[in-house]
């Protein structure tokens, strides 16, 4: 089969297979700035944990959780207690 200079070949799955990886990749580097940029700036702002609490208390469990393991203590117990005044 010859192919006319007008016609092209018909891709391959490896072309697409690699295509797909690559997306695959750019997505889950996008997701691991992001979970960054939110850890620091949870790490960084008690108003902003508080807002977290209001809506996604899961996942300030988990950054309470993170410091905890990591050899931070204090954090939570200094937040209970600013909002416990703020109220």
């Amino acid at each position: 089969m010859t192919l006319s200079p007008f016609q092209m070949a018909p891709k391959s799955m490896e072309s697409t297979a690699r295509k797909i990886f690559k997306g695959v990749i750019f997505l889950e580097v996008a997701g691991v700035f992001a979970a960054y940029g939110l850890f620091l700036k949870m790490n960084s702002s008690r108003d902003f944990r508080g807002t977290m609490n209001k809506y996604l208390p899961s996942v300030l469990e988990v950054f309470y959780k993170a410091n905890e393991w990591s050899g931070v203590y204090g954090i939570r117990e200094a937040d209970q207690d600013a909002w416990s005044k703020r109220d």
